[in-house]
């Protein structure tokens, strides 16, 4: 079995940053509800998944080319890189 080389953008973490409130923050301004919650590693900004009307996280990727998301919700412990489409547990 290969084992799976990390992309860059996810080897190159040195610390996870969480979320400080559980609360898209881009759905609060409008009314909007959302499903999931994933926070951007590179400015810490936390917002709606795929899942969510409104795909604020992946808005947000493409805006900034932040590339690495976190899961914010409870219990989940993994990474998404948008750019090499890659994710990892930790």
């Amino acid at each position: 079995m290969m084992k799976q080389t990390i992309c860059q953008h996810l080897s190159a973490l040195t610390e996870l940053r969480t979320a400080t409130e559980y609360v898209c923050e881009e759905c609060v301004k409008t009314g909007a509800s959302w499903v999931h919650l994933r926070t951007c590693q590179t400015c810490g900004t936390t917002l709606c998944c795929d899942s969510s009307p409104n795909k604020h996280a992946t808005k947000h990727f493409h805006a900034s080319h932040h590339p690495v998301v976190a899961s914010a919700e409870p219990g989940e412990r993994w990474l998404w890189c948008y750019a090499d489409e890659q994710m990892v547990g930790y």
